[in-house]
C-alpha cells in the first residue's frame, strides 16, 4: 500500500498569450518548494492555451451557414458556434430541451476527444465575448513544459495537462487527460492476479485520467490554481506516452 501527497501550487498570475509558461509554473514551483524526481504535475489547459494563443474574440469570428443554422435551434451564440465546428471533425449528436434556455452540442473534437462543445469554453476567459480552445498538440505542449523544468531543477518528472469534461450515463464532470509527458495513459495489469489468486484478463487502470480526476480534489475554478503537484506516486515513466493512447477505437463503438 502506499500513499501520496497532492498539493495545488499556488502564486501564478494570470497568463496571456505570448508568455513564458515553463519559467512562469517554474517560479511557482520554486517559491513552494521544488520538485523531486518522481513528481507529477497536472496542468489545467487554460493555462497552456492562454500562453501558446489559443484565444479567440468572437466578435472577429464570421459564423457559416451551418453555424447560423445551429445556432437558431439551440439558442447559441453563432459565432461560439462556428469555432466549436471548426474545432471538431464531427457534430455527434445537438439538441436542446424544454427546460434548457440553450442547447448542448457534443463533438468529436479533431484531437479525438468526444466532448460538449470540443471543449470550447469562456471560463476563466478574460473578456465578455472570447473563449478559449485547447492546444493544439497538448501532448508537444505537455513534453516542452516537462522538459524544460526537468532542466531547471535536474529531475525527471511527469506531466498531466487536463480538461474538465461531462461523461456518457453519469452526471456531473471530472478532470481528463488530454495531453501527457512520461506519464502512462493507462497501466495494464492483464497477467497478473487479483487478491484470491484469479488472474486478470481485461484490468487496465486509466492512470492518466485518475490523476487528472484527482487534481480536482484541490482546484476549482475560481482559485486560480491550475498547477498541482503530485508526490509519492509509485509509476513507470514512459517516453511514447500519449492522451491518444487512452481513446477507444471506432471500430469499439458500440453506440454508433
Amino acid at each position: 500500500m502506499t500513499s501520496c501527497a497532492i498539493t495545488p501550487i499556488p502564486g501564478l498570475p494570470d497568463i496571456r498569450p505570448g508568455d513564458d509558461l515553463a519559467r512562469i509554473l517554474g517560479d511557482a514551483l520554486e517559491t513552494a518548494g521544488g520538485v523531486e524526481t518522481g513528481d507529477i504535475l497536472c496542468i489545467a489547459h487554460k493555462v497552456v492555451s492562454k500562453a501558446e494563443g489559443n484565444v479567440i474574440d468572437l466578435d472577429q469570428v464570421t459564423p457559416s451557414d451551418e453555424a447560423l443554422k445551429l445556432a437558431r435551434e439551440l439558442n447559441k451564440n453563432p459565432a461560439k458556434v462556428e469555432v466549436v465546428l471548426t474545432q471538431s471533425t464531427r457534430v455527434v449528436r445537438a439538441f436542446k430541451r424544454d427546460t434548457q434556455d440553450e442547447g448542448t452540442m457534443i463533438c468529436e473534437h479533431r484531437l479525438g476527444f468526444i466532448s460538449a462543445n470540443a471543449a470550447v469554453d469562456e471560463s476563466n476567459a478574460e473578456g465578455d465575448n472570447t473563449v478559449i480552445t485547447l492546444p493544439d498538440d497538448p501532448d508537444a505542449s505537455a513534453a516542452r513544459l516537462g522538459r524544460a523544468l526537468e532542466a531547471r531543477f535536474g529531475v525527471e518528472i511527469g506531466i498531466v495537462i487536463t480538461d474538465t469534461f461531462g461523461r456518457p450515463w453519469r452526471l456531473g464532470q471530472v478532470n481528463v487527460a488530454i495531453g501527457l509527458y512520461n506519464v502512462p495513459a493507462k497501466v495494464s495489469e492483464i497477467g497478473g492476479t487479483d487478491a484470491w489468486g484469479r488472474p486478470l484478463s481485461v484490468t487496465e487502470p486509466a492512470f492518466s485520467d485518475e490523476l487528472a480526476a484527482a487534481s480536482g480534489l484541490v482546484i476549482t475554478k475560481a482559485a486560480k490554481t491550475p498547477l498541482v503537484l503530485f508526490r509519492g506516486v509509485r509509476w513507470t515513466p514512459d517516453a511514447t506516452a500519449g492522451a491518444g493512447q487512452i481513446l477507444r477505437a471506432k471500430t469499439e463503438d458500440m453506440f454508433r
